[in-house]
């Protein structure tokens, strides 16, 4: 059997997580716009402040990777905007970064930038460490949501990269003729 060698590049594996990413927010809008017809305002609201921390952190990181200031001094809110303009704002967010990795070069994704955490520390990262950075931290608190709906609910929305790559490209579930 020959097995061909599949090279993935990073902009490649940036394009479908950020594609992925799009994909489990939109899930997690409609879980969320769900929870805001049954559950306790208290834990709905819980879940809206921890999903607009993670925009927050994905709108900081659009400045960061352009080497542009932004006005956010906190990477949270103590009160949470409403679910429309919340779920604005992540869609709006989420089309700019699939945008933005697809004019990338390999040299823009290397290139090291150097930035301000909102406490006022400096901070340094390439490109794709930043990319690669907002990807995981949105997931990290999708899951966070997720626990709080399927607790609430007794369900959650899909948020697997494998779920949304075979919904996405559904030949990935054939066996190849090898």
């Amino acid at each position: 059997m020959v097995q061909r060698e599949i090279v993935m590049s990073t902009q490649t594996l940036l394009t479908s997580l950020f594609q992925y990413k799009a994909w489990a927010d939109e899930g997690l809008l409609a879980g969320l716009a769900d929870l805001a017809r049954q559950g306790p305002p208290d834990e709905y609201r819980m879940a809206l402040r921890v999903f607009n921390h993670a925009c927050i952190v994905d709108r900081i990181f659009v400045a960061n990777v352009q080497r542009m200031t932004h006005a956010y001094t906190a990477t949270g809110a103590q009160e949470p905007p409403l679910l429309q303009a919340l779920a604005e704002s992540v869609k709006e967010t989420d089309r700019w970064y699939i945008d933005y990795v697809a004019r990338l070069n390999p040299q823009e994704l290397e290139e090291s930038i150097e930035f301000t955490f909102t406490d006022g520390a400096p901070g340094r990262m390439s490109r794709e460490e930043m990319l690669a950075h907002v990807a995981t931290h949105a997931g990290y608190h999708r899951g966070e949501v997720g626990r709080i709906l399927t607790r609430l609910t007794g369900s959650s929305p899909p948020d697997t990269f494998t779920g949304y790559l075979h919904q996405a490209e559904p030949a990935r579930r054939a066996r190849s003729s090898a």
